[in-house]
Order: C-alpha cells, then structure tokens, then sequence
C-alpha cells in the first residue's frame, strides 16, 4: 500500500463531525419540508370541510360531483325469483320499459334540438345562392336516422300493446300464462304513453318548422332538376332511384304530419303470434280502468304547487287515449268531455324549446267523430280560451312571482339552516327530504309559470309589456338561485342523499316485511298467492341494491302484482306508494333538478335580454343577480351542440355569445361607463360651473359602485369583467382627450383620483408631458402667408420670439429660433432662398408704404416744421424733441381722421415701422446665424 493511500484513509478517520452537521443540515430542510407539506394539507382540509360548500361557484366549479347511481347489473340477474313465469313476464316488460326511456334520452338529446334549431345562424334571403339546399343536404342523414328511430319506436309500440295483450287475454288456468286478473300494469302503460308522447313532439317540433319545409321543397326540387339531367351532374339515373326512393319514405313518414297517426293506425294484430289485439275486450277495459285511472292522478295535479311533470305525462295519456280509441272504436263521452275540459287548468304544454302543444286542437284533429259529442257552446269556448288564461295569468303574474319568491326564499333560508344537527338522525333526515322535494316543487312550479306565459305570448303574437318582461326575469332568476342553492350544498346533499335512500328503503322493505308476513302466514296454496309472494321478495331484492331506474321500474312492475288478494292494507299501501315516491325523487335529484331547471327555452326568447339589462342599469337594485340570467343563457348552448344543418356547431355557439355579450355591453357597461365619466366630470367643475343641486340627501342620486362590486361573470369560456370594461374606457377615454389638450392634463389626473376613492377603479397614469414637445409652426408656411403671420404675431424684443396675439383656444403658440432651426433641418438649406424672396417682397411692399407716407403734404409740412424748431432750439432743449410739441404734433394727426378701430394715420405708421424692423432687419439676421445648423 503506497503512503498516499495510507494518509487519505487516516485522513478519512479524522473525525471533524463533518457528517453530523450534514446530517442535521438535511434533517432540517426535511423538517421544514414536512411543515411545509403538512401546512399545504391543513389548508386544503380547511378548503374542503362544510364551510367552503357556501362559497361554491355554480360557474366556476372545473368538476361537479355526480350522485345518480348507474346499474350495472342486467336485468335477467336482478330478477331472479323461484317463479320462472313471473321472471319471464317482469323481464319482458322492464326490458320493454327500458327501450323506451332509452328512446326517449335519444329524442330529448338528439334529434329534437337538431330538427328545432335547424336554420338558426343563417342569414336570411340566402336561397337564391343555394345554401338552403346546402343546409338540407346535411340534415338528410339526421332525417334518415330519425325515420329509423321512428320505425324502431313503432316496433316498441307494437310490442308493448301486443304483450299487454298477451298478459290481459282473458285466459285462465294455464300453466304457461302468468294470472293477471286484478292486475294493473300502471308503468307499463306510463311508459308507453310517454312513448307516444315522443310521436306527438315530433309530429308539432317537423310540422311548425316552417323553414325545414321550405327547404325540404327546395331540396325536392333540385333533386327533380338532377333527375331530369343526371349526366350534368355526374350522376347515372339508376343511382339516383335509391335516393329517390329515401327522399320519399322521408316525406311520407315524416313531413305529412303523420308520425303519431302511423302508429295509432298501425296493424297491432299479428295472426303468426296469436296476438288478436284489436278483439281483445279484457286489454279493452283494462286501458280503458288504467286512463281513467292515471287521469284521475294527473289532471288534478296540473298547475298545483306540487306539480312536477305531470303536465307532461298528460300529453302522453291524451296520445294513450286516441290509441285506445282507434284501436277499439269506444265511444265514452263522459270520458271524452273530462280530456276536452282540461284546457280549464292549462291551454297549452311545452314540449321542448318553444314548441306548444294544445289539447284540445289534438282531439279536434285525431278524434273528429268524437267532436260530435260536443255541444256548440263546448266548442266555442275553446277558442277564447287561451286569451282568457293569458289575461288572467298576465295581470295576477305579479303577485303570484312575490308568492313564489316568498316561497322560494323562506326555502332557502331552511336550506341553509337545517343542515345543522339539531335532534335525531332520523328527524334530521326527514327533514332534509322533505326540503329536498320543496325545492324540486318550487322550481317546477316556476319553470311551467315562465315557459307557459312566454310561449303563449309567441303563439298569440302578443308582445309582452316591459314590466311583464321584468316579473319573468325575476322568476328566471329565482329559478336559478334556487338550482345554485343545490349546487353550494353540494358536498352536504351528497352525504344526506344515501342516508335518505336508505332510510326510505328500510321503511319500505319494513312494510313489503309486512305484507310477507301476512301472505306467508296463510297456509293455502294458490298460483295467485305464489306469485305474490314471488312479487314481493322481487320487490325486497331490488331494494336491498342501490336505487337505480330499473331497480326502482322492477320494484314498480313488482308492486303491481303485489297487492292482490289485499296483501297490503288500504293505509299501508298508500304510505308505501308514497315512501316509493320520495325515494325515486331522491335518488334521481340531481337529474330531475337539472330538468326542472334547464332554461335553453331563452334561446327563443332571448329579444327580452337587452330590456332586462337596460332595466338592471336603470333602477339599480339587485344588480348581483345578473349572474343568475347569465346561467340561465348559458343552458343554450348545450341544445345548440347537437346541431347537424353546419359544419361546425361552434359557428352558432360564438354567433350566440357574441349576440349576448353585444346586448350586455350595449345595454349595461357603455351606459354605466358613461354614466362614470359624467359624474366624475361634475365632481371635478362643479365648482367652476352653476350646476344643478347634486346634494345626496335632497337630490336621489344612483350608486353606480354597485355595478363595479359585481363579480366577473363566466360566459361560454369568457369573463365579463364590468370593473375591467369601465377601467380600460376611461384610460382610454383620459389617454385621448389629454393628448388633444395638453393643458387639461391636471383636470383628468384628479379625476382619476376621484376615480379611485370614489369607485375603486385602478386607472393607469396617462405619463403624458404637460406641455407640447412638436417642432412648431414651419417657418416655410410662414413665409408663404406672411401677411396673415404679420397681423397675427407680435415679437418681444426681450425673449426674442414671436407671441401670437389672439387665439380662440387656451393656448398662444410661439416661434422662435428652435422652430427655425427644426424647419431648416425638416427642409433643409434651400428654404433660405425661399425665405429671402418672401420676405424681400414684404419689406418692398412696406417700404412703399413707408415712403408713400412720408411724402403725404400734409404730414411732410407738419415734420418740415417740427424739423425747424428743432434745429433752432435744440440748444435751448439740451438736443430733446419737446413733450408739448410731440403731443400736438399727434393732435394735429389725428385731426386728419382716424380709422374704423380707432387709429390714426401716425399710430398706423407706428405699426408698419414696428412690423419692418421686427421682420426686415432681425428676422434675417437670425435666420442666418442658424442657415449651418
């Protein structure tokens, strides 16, 4: 081992507790990391607890907490009893259910907002260029998916009726057939009326589109002009029959106004299935129990304050109804007249956007023969009907939007409130739903009132009055204060939703525990009682999982089958119905609250947004709640995505926003920067100025800081800023105006001041000089109007500048030796040549004058005499010209005349002398001393 290596491992022994120290330093930086670390975690707990859920911004949030449980089990695995025939038949008809609210998400999602919005962001009169044609050939493939989900919803219908009819064919004892007698299949029935009320949308969203027919006929036309001359068009005559043939299935199914008619009218009979329907009395009489039935507990609830969709369900039950008569042919006036009186609670019912549907012009239209039924006065008052219900809506409008609001605030107080743990668990849950549902109410009740007076107004051609459009921008608002007051209690509602769920679950399987009992307990055996029993522990199955729609449809199909043989008492069945209903509202709340309070029917009605705002700056109260319309507009623009007539739907999206954000800016910010700039000004002259009496106490004036307290507003990927807009016009404004009057620079730096204690605004400092810094009037222009610059220029002999004498602005301007030299550099030496000329010219012009003067006889006798007394005297007068003689010799002057402003001919020659030596002799000789600069 050599003796380096020998000293570096001694030297590595030597202990200097180098490592000690580092290891302490490290220790250090890894204990301050862990505070740090731990600090950052305490914050984000601090963010997170039940404080923060009142901050939450509805607009601002980048993600959203989703509480509708999803079911990912199949329906052959959630039904599963020991009764394999009851299985068979509660899967048919909750596969059948399914179909159709698959169907309906497909409709309400897709093909209504792409047929309704069709035309929307095209320039009107375009036709002759071909667009219409244009726009049409990109809905042809919407429309051939439409007419395929036509096709697909008549093949549910005819499924549906066919396996009711199967299930109600009035044969007994057979083993294979699951015994239905006493049995009423409600959503069955529910469900397929609402299928029919997608037929119904479609048929009034295609038939009131008058622009899609418009361009549908235009498209049939050129399609008969490329018919006529294929080869033109590159096209063969063989392959244009396919399209042909498209273009007319598309025209008979869908633009003849028959898509409901077709499957009313359909064949429901099937000879190769044994499905006689149109001869079945049993399925007769059971339709026929379940109308009346569901009319019984729809009607009445329409325009109650615990309306929710029933007004929606009643579209689909009159479509259930003209199945029912078309199929068999019945004639019950009674129960004709109880569907034609339902115009007394409601006239019309919105479908989707703007679309309205009336009752009673959709019996007059598919049931002509029933209308003989009817009275003349019956008629007749249909068609004053809707005018009489506008009216009256119209004027009670405002007390019934102060009773909403008083109902929807007293809500939300209680929302805020009754989260805190004040008694049991289980009151306390109670409590919350309960508060859950009145708010599901409250906006159903304000989305129906707003929908119906607004469409209304559009069918009636009706314009609404500016106090009319202010009530329903106040109710539009509430409506969204109350979707916000959901959304900031977020993070509460979604621990209160399963703790609901499952309390409601329990009180429900407690009473099914019930009725079990009781059927189990009697020893005889029966079909009827085995399935039951099967419907029964079906229904326990379904509830003991989470509470998903086919969960919750299973339970429903089951319960149907459940209350035979009085298994359930009078009173504990209808608690269970109920329990049933609040626990189907909570577990969907999120997605029944979203329905009650989309507001893309604005996109119709968005002419009322410009009065709303201007009313907003007007009157000044409550001018927060902008935020609330804006989150209203902003539910447009989901619609507008599932357009297909453009390439790009982001056209409509920025041809909207741009459209709202024009209004904002020209209704509210350039008044309100106005407004600003006004009375900054008065705060700044009102001293130099006789103004008006600006005393707050005596004189009302608008606290216009209120605008500039609101909060930025998000919009489609933007944010509206008033305080930025006001702030970046009046930097604007300031910037400009100072550069135009220099001199006013102090005027506009105080109101920038006052701008700042007095509104808050942070305004940039113009840095802007006090004074000019351009080079001056140009001496060549001078020289070329020398005569003007002579009658307007004075020269001081001691600053050696000309002043200009009188100026109609705040300032004089100047010339000296530096505007010269600028002008001699701008146009260099040759100006001198130039200058020399002109002013060569001027002095010859003066100088005859000069000499005209002085060989006046009158004024050259009166100097020849003045001339000899001095030459006389000037001994005597120690060489001074006399006072007395000057001032007679001026006397004698003026005693020649004097000029219009006053002058006489010796002040005149004062001048022209002033006007030579100032110009002749040092002008020149200025301007040579700088000709090498």
């Amino acid at each position: 081992m050599s003796r380096s290596t020998v000293l570096d491992q001694e030297f590595g022994q030597f202990d200097d507790d180098s490592l000690r120290i580092v290891a302490e330093a490290q220790l250090r930086n890894y204990g301050s990391f862990m505070e740090e670390y731990a600090s950052q975690l305490r914050d984000i707990e601090d963010a997170l607890d039940d404080r923060v859920a009142e901050t939450w911004d509805f607009t601002l949030d980048p993600i959203a907490l989703q509480c509708i449980p999803y079911e990912q089990t199949s329906l052959l695995s959630l039904i599963c009893t020991d009764n394999k025939v009851f299985n068979k038949v509660i899967t048919v008809l909750s596969a059948l259910c399914c179909e159709i609210n698959t169907l309906k998400y497909e409709a309400e999602t897709k093909f209504y907002p792409a047929v309704l919005f069709y035309g929307e962001g095209v320039k009107a009169g375009s036709d002759s260029d071909g667009d219409a044609q244009i726009l049409m050939g990109r809905m042809i493939s919407t429309l051939q998916e439409l007419y395929c989900f036509v096709t697909r919803c008549y093949d549910v219908a005819k499924n549906t009726v066919q396996q009711l009819s199967a299930l109600h064919c009035g044969v007994k004892n057979s083993s294979s057939m699951l015994d239905v007698t006493q049995v009423h299949f409600l959503p069955m029935f529910e469900h397929l009326a609402e299928l029919l009320k997608i037929l119904i949308t479609l048929d009034e969203v295609i038939g009131g589109h008058t622009i899609l027919k418009e361009h549908w006929t235009l498209y049939k036309r050129m399609l008969k002009s490329v018919h006529h001359n294929p080869t033109k068009f590159g096209f063969t005559e063989e392959s244009l029959k396919p399209f042909e043939r498209l273009i007319l299935q598309l025209e008979m199914a869908l633009f003849e106004g028959n898509i409901f008619s077709n499957c009313v009218d359909g064949r429901f009979d099937d000879m190769s299935r044994g499905a006689h329907v149109s001869k079945n009395s049993t399925l007769a009489e059971e339709m026929a129990h379940v109308i009346k039935t569901l009319f019984s507990f729809i009607e009445p609830m329409i325009g109650e304050p615990t309306e929710t969709d029933q007004r929606f369900k009643f579209v689909g039950l009159c479509g259930l109804y003209v199945l029912y008569i078309r199929l068999y042919q019945t004639s019950d006036k009674k129960l004709f007249r109880q569907f034609w009186d339902s115009f007394r609670r409601v006239p019309g019912i919105q479908l989707t956007g703007n679309v309205m549907w009336f009752p009673n012009q959709f019996l007059t239209k598919m049931l002509p023969k029933m209308m003989n039924t009817l009275d003349r006065k019956a008629k007749l008052i249909v068609s004053s009907a809707k005018t009489q219900w506008l009216n009256t809506r119209t004027v009670n409008l405002l007390k019934d939007a102060q009773t909403m609001k008083a109902r929807a605030n007293v809500w939300m107080i209680q929302m805020e409130s009754h989260f805190q743990s004040s008694g049991t668990v289980l009151e306390n849950l109670d409590k919350r739903c309960l508060l859950f549902r009145q708010g599901l109410f409250i906006a159903r009740s304000i989305n129906h009132m707003v929908t119906s007076i607004m469409n209304m107004h559009m069918y009636e051609n009706r314009a609404m009055t500016k106090s009319l459009v202010i009530q329903l921008c106040g109710l539009i608002e509430l409506l969204k204060a109350v979707q916000m007051t959901f959304h900031r209690r977020t993070m509460l509602i979604a621990q209160s939703v399963n703790h609901i769920a499952q309390r409601l679950s329990f009180l429900a399987l407690v009473s099914l525990g019930a009725a079990k009992k009781r059927i189990v307990s009697d020893k005889r055996y029966s079909d009827k009682r085995l399935d039951v029993l099967s419907a029964i522990v079906l229904a326990e199955t379904a509830l003991n999982g989470p509470n998903t729609k086919e969960r919750k449809l299973i339970i429903d199909l089951a319960l149907c089958m459940a209350t035979r043989m009085r298994s359930f008492k009078e009173d504990e069945l209808s608690q269970l119905s109920a329990i049933l209903k609040r626990l189907s509202d909570i577990s969907c709340l999120q997605e029944v609250l979203r329905s009650a309070c989309d507001t893309s029917f604005l996109y119709w009605h968005r002419v009322i947004f410009p009065t709303y705002v201007a009313n907003l700056f007007e009157n000044a109260v409550d001018v927060y709640k902008i935020k609330y319309m804006f989150s209203a507009l902003q539910d447009c623009f989901l619609p507008l995505m599932s357009t297909r007539h453009v390439d790009d739907h982001t056209e409509l999206l920025d041809k909207f926003n741009e459209e709202i954000c024009a209004d904002f800016h020209q209704s509210l910010v350039e008044p309100l920067c106005t407004a600003i700039e006004t009375e900054l000004r008065l705060d700044i002259h009102h001293h130099e100025y006789q103004l008006d009496n600006r005393n707050p106490f005596s004189v009302g004036l608008k606290d216009l800081t209120v605008f500039l307290k609101i909060k930025p507003i998000k919009f489609y990927g933007r944010f509206l800023d008033i305080k930025a807009a006001v702030e970046r016009y009046l930097d604007t404004t300031f910037y400009n105006l100072t550069t135009v009057a220099l001199h006013d620079w102090k005027k506009y730096s105080e109101m920038r001041h006052v701008a700042t204690q007095k509104y808050g605004l942070q305004l940039t400092e113009s840095h802007l000089p006090s004074q000019t810094l351009e080079q001056g009037l140009d001496v060549l222009e001078i020289m070329r109007n020398i005569q003007v610059f002579v009658s307007k220029y004075s020269y001081n002999l001691n600053n050696q500048i000309f002043v200009e004498r009188t100026s109609n602005n705040k300032h004089l301007n100047t010339i000296n030796i530096r505007h010269v030299a600028n002008s001699i550099r701008t146009h260099g030496t040759g100006i001198m040549n130039t200058t020399v000329n002109f002013t060569f010219q001027f002095l010859k012009q003066k100088f005859f004058i000069f000499s005209q003067f002085l060989f006046d006889e009158h004024i050259k006798s009166k100097l020849i005499k003045d001339w000899r007394f001095f030459r006389e005297n000037h001994a005597e007068t120690d060489q001074k010209y006399p006072y007395d003689r000057a001032d007679k010799f001026n006397k004698g002057i003026r005693k020649l005349g004097v000029s219009a402003d006053g002058l006489s001919y010796l002040d005149r020659f004062r001048m022209l002398i002033t006007d030579r030596k100032c110009y002749g002799l040092h002008s020149d000789d200025q301007v040579w001393r700088f000709a090498l600069l």
